[in-house]
């Protein structure tokens, strides 16, 4: 009977069936709601209203101090606080005042008690909002976002009501956009593929410029669903622009639909020589979410053709990035796997007349206008033998190839199909010394997997011609290649050769260095993989090559630890402070909230003890203009603690230096506000905590003009900062390798792999917010 009086309690306050029983299984929440709802009634002496109803709700739910319910419910029945911004503030305000008494004062003050805001204010801001924005919505019409609208406007207004500020919005954006019209009803999507159908159309500059995509609508899945993609289905290959058909296409289709049944199928096909970067995370994205997005499937394909530069710790490497991003292949599969059929199709383009051996040497074949082969026209007997003594090991490297008889789009004239190369295979051993390239392996792969769409970089697209000129050629299925944009970053370099300079040289440690933009460097210094992918979202689907400022990226970075990384304390360059007059015999259990912007994710616990330690710039014996923290005559909250801390002495070694400080404290609630409420520790953990900057100093590292003497000269000495002997608040003792947190007032940080048992080591992954000087 008891559960079924608070049901209807909480239904009457404006809770949902669901959501009121979701809170009668939450016994404390339960309890201090019944409290707050007796309470608002005694005060009301008639029935809570709904609006009031949710404000305790979110009171209850989300006070710590139960001492502090009575005072807010109070403020809540007389509707003083009526808004969700005014429960927020006073919220705020008992949490940073945790002692009696409370300065009502001070409070009403804080929270906006009494703050009056009229019509007229709400539609002069609203007014100013659209103004700012108007060009836009004139495009955009009802598909803009009306959140950003109300948003500055409430940024303008603290303490206005939301609803009212929704209310004008909508009547203001009726009034200049007019009725909704049928085109304002459909999806965003269909929208946004008139949009890309234009943009097509644009250059590359018209597409992206100074770095910021030129459209955001559209989550990457919605992206991928093909509604903003011109792709074929599955087995209308010969739908598609440039395909070549033959006698043979529209059985092999055929066949090709019976082995699929229809489904969409892609495939990731990196080179195991080397570690994916940032550029591959928009492939991954794209070749597996499409495949997602249109319920079908993709292949991790490793291309390991060229065995003198693959080694294990890639093909580990790019596995686990897979994965780390979210993605399950449907199969991994190796082109070593198709070896032997390989062979055999290439000794069947021999017999067709399309192949032959030719002895060129590696620096005649090199550039687009080489001269046609002295042996392009060898007969097929003498060709199938001499493949066959390649394959037996009878010519030295570089002594014969097979190649194709085609032309290129680029010009290239009979791309090399095979060559000689005596080092074994991680695979297949030293059963073959002649392995094939990628121009004569990939789409033949892509063939036998059935792959519907073969999607790749634009700088393949010269090789589109050679793809369906091979796979016609020995008559079996074709897929149809499809080109993007590629992915780059200013202020990076991720070309493998240049990273293994960059090892070589002792710039960097290895390939998983925080500095670089490789995904396990990415990983290692602490980014998401979710900020990874929805950075890639952001530039989307693009056909134009895009070059991204790091800081784009590192916005997607923060967007996701603000919401996923709890909050700790540190000190990097640490000032030992003596209380005098601590308040107690012995240290102080504080909580701390997890996250103080949601109470309900939990906290922690600190101790507090006569002696903390504060960062040192947080002292100033001498403070310029304008400085709030610590100094004579300037007292400062120490955060989470409820007390403020005013100097009292400087201790100085005998080089002058300041060693510690001697303060006095008192509850921050017995006196004036301080300016200013400072991060410390107490009993901390020493730890290493390595901060990080751009790896290069200009832009475009590789640029001749703007670095002459090439990218190994361009490299920021500043670019690594160790501090050494950092401290940390002993909540993150038991924290793992990648485990991140926000260091409050520092930044966002993530545990290294380097850390041991007693020595926790942190890499910034990113500042709190933009540096705003960088450029």
């Amino acid at each position: 009977m008891a559960a079924l009086d608070s049901l209807s309690l909480f239904t009457s306050l404006g809770l949902s069936e669901q959501k009121a029983r979701e809170t009668l299984k939450n016994s404390a929440l339960s309890a201090q709601l019944r409290e707050a709802a007796t309470q608002a009634q005694q005060t009301l002496g008639s029935t809570i209203d709904k609006a009031t109803g949710i404000l305790l709700y979110g009171l209850a739910s989300r006070l710590r101090d139960t001492r502090r319910l009575s005072f807010l419910v109070s403020y809540i029945a007389s509707k003083k606080i009526h808004t969700e911004p005014q429960l927020s503030a006073a919220l705020e305000y008992v949490r940073s005042h945790p002692l009696d008494p409370i300065d009502t004062v001070d409070f009403e003050r804080e929270c906006g008690v009494g703050v009056i805001v009229t019509p007229e204010q709400i539609e002069e801001a609203v007014e100013a909002a659209i103004n700012r924005h108007r060009p836009q919505l004139l495009v955009e019409r009802y598909h803009f976002n009306m959140g950003l609208l109300m948003g500055e406007a409430r940024a303008v207004l603290k303490w206005a009501d939301g609803k009212m500020i929704k209310n004008e919005v909508d009547m203001q954006v009726l009034h200049l956009l007019g009725p909704k019209l049928e085109a304002d009803l459909e999806k965003k999507f269909k929208v946004a593929k008139a949009r890309l159908e234009e943009t097509d159309r644009r250059t590359a500059k018209d597409v992206v410029e100074n770095g910021e995509t030129a459209d955001q609508t559209l989550s990457l899945m919605e992206q991928l669903r093909g509604e903003a993609l011109k792709f074929h289905k599955p087995g209308e290959n010969y739908k598609t622009p440039g395909y070549v058909v033959t006698p043979h296409t529209m059985n092999l289709l055929k066949q090709h639909l019976e082995i699929t049944g229809g489904q969409v199928r892609t495939r990731f096909p990196p080179e195991p020589n080397g570690i994916l970067h940032i550029g591959h995370a928009k492939a991954i994205n794209f070749n597996f979410g499409y495949a997602k997005a249109n319920n079908g499937i993709c292949f991790l394909r490793f291309d390991d053709t060229n065995p003198e530069k693959e080694e294990a710790k890639f093909f580990t490497a790019i596995c686990d990035m897979v994965a780390w991003l979210g993605y399950t292949p449907y199969k991994v599969t190796y082109a070593s796997d198709y070896f032997d059929q390989l062979y055999a199709w290439a000794v069947e383009l021999i017999r067709r007349g399309l192949a032959y051996v030719c002895h060129q040497r590696g620096e005649e074949l090199k550039g687009h206008n080489t001269l046609p082969s002295p042996w392009r026209d060898r007969p097929m007997e003498e060709s199938l033998l001499l493949f066959e003594a390649m394959r037996k090991g009878k010519f030295s490297e570089g002594e014969a190839t097979l190649r194709m008889k085609l032309v290129m789009e680029d010009g290239k004239m009979d791309p090399v199909a095979y060559r000689v190369k005596y080092t074994p295979h991680h695979r297949t051993g030293d059963k073959w010394c002649i392995y094939p390239t990628y121009d004569y392996t990939h789409c033949l792969c892509d063939s036998i997997e059935h792959i519907t769409h073969s999607l790749c970089t634009k700088e393949f697209q010269a090789r589109r011609s050679s793809y369906f000129w091979l796979c016609n050629a020995l008559d079996v299925y074709c897929p149809v290649q499809w080109e993007y944009g590629r992915l780059n970053l200013h202020y990076a370099v991720v070309s493998k050769r240049k990273i293994l300079q960059l090892v070589a040289t002792g710039a960097v440690r290895d390939w998983d260095d925080p500095r670089l933009f490789t995904l396990t460097a990415l990983r290692r210094r602490g980014f998401p993989p979710e900020a990874i992918n929805n950075f890639c979202a952001r530039v989307g689907v693009t056909v134009a090559q895009t070059t991204m400022e790091p800081h784009l990226l590192e916005a997607c970075v923060r967007d996701v630890l603000n919401d996923t990384a709890p909050r700790a304390m540190a000190v990097l360059e640490s000032l030992r402070v003596i209380i005098t007059n601590f308040p107690a015999a012995k240290s102080l259990d504080i909580q701390v909230p997890n996250f103080p912007a949601d109470e309900t994710k939990g906290f922690h616990q600190v101790p507090f003890a006569p002696i903390v330690f504060i960062e040192r710039t947080d002292f100033k014996e001498e403070p310029e203009p304008g400085f709030k923290r610590l100094a004579w005559g300037q007292p400062v909250g120490l955060r989470h603690t409820g007390y403020v801390i005013e100097l009292q002495h400087v201790v100085k070694g005998p080089s002058g230096c300041v060693e510690s400080l001697e303060v006095t404290c008192r509850r921050a609630d017995a006196g004036e506000k301080p300016k200013a409420f400072i991060h410390w520790v107490s009993q901390p953990l020493m730890c290493e905590v390595r901060l990080y900057e751009r790896l290069f100093q200009h832009k475009n590292p590789e640029g001749p003009t703007e670095v002459p003497g090439g990218f190994l000269g361009d490299l920021n000495l500043a670019s690594l900062h160790v501090v050494d002997a950092a401290l940390v608040d002993c909540s993150v003792a038991l924290a793992k390798p990648f485990d991140k947190f926000q260091f409050e007032r520092l930044g966002y940080f993530s545990v290294d792999p380097d850390s041991h048992q007693g020595k926790l080591v942190f890499n910034r992954t990113v500042t709190l917010k933009e540096d705003p000087g960088k450029v």
